[in-house]
């Protein structure tokens, strides 16, 4: 997510570090203080933006590591394909189902087994609340909540955007290849740009700064 090494993802990160504990968010404070802070985690999640509650977390991915600075830009695909799809930072390019963020850099899946629990999580904008992710059900299903009335809208990072591109057909291609470097950077709060042969599912990046303990 930039134009340098650091990337937009690792500038939020940087903003976060410098004290979002002791900003002025609209959350409840007697909750927050029992969470423990951690190195910001990044939430790829999927709903309607203003809802409060819902089911399919157990389709939202997390990025425990910044995925921005370990990313591969469009144009070193070709390199990264002779280098056997692994990245300088060792994770592995998946043909098949593979990620782009807002300047068109590659990234790493993130882990889509979210553990159940209570996570403090913001968009770094006015909102910083409390998302309770519950156990799977019979049917593998989780819901999701979000406290103090806050929508999945209001934890939101508009500027830091996610999509997964898949085929779109079983035999059609679908391949960073074919991504139009002219649709980078994308609009903070945009769509992420389709890409021909492929399927896209845009998602929601929320910032996880800390875990109830």
């Amino acid at each position: 997510m930039t134009s340098t090494r650091g990337t937009l993802w690792h500038i939020c990160v940087t903003l976060l570090a410098a004290g979002l504990f002791g900003l002025a968010f609209h959350t409840n404070v007697k909750a927050e203080a029992s969470f423990k802070p951690i190195p910001t985690q990044f939430l790829a999640a999927l709903g309607d933006p203003g809802a409060k509650s819902g089911t399919g977390a157990e389709l939202w991915g997390l990025w425990r590591l910044d995925p921005g600075p370990r990313g591969v830009r469009i144009r070193n695909y070709e390199q990264l394909l002779v280098a056997g799809g692994v990245s300088p930072s060792q994770w592995k390019f998946n043909a098949g189902d593979w990620w782009l963020e807002e300047h068109g850099m590659i990234m790493e899946s993130p882990d889509f087994s979210l553990p159940a629990g209570k996570y403090l999580v913001t968009g770094d904008r006015t909102v910083q609340t409390v998302l309770t992710v519950y156990p799977k059900d019979a049917n593998g299903t989780q819901r999701w909540e979000l406290a103090d009335g806050a929508t999945l809208y209001d934890v939101t990072h508009l500027r830091c955007r996610s999509a997964r591109y898949t085929p779109a057909t079983a035999n059609q291609s679908c391949s960073p290849a074919a991504v139009q470097q002219s649709e980078f950077p994308v609009a903070p709060g945009a769509a992420m740009p389709l890409v021909g042969g492929c399927s896209k599912q845009d998602y929601a990046v929320l910032f996880v700064v800390g875990v109830e303990g």
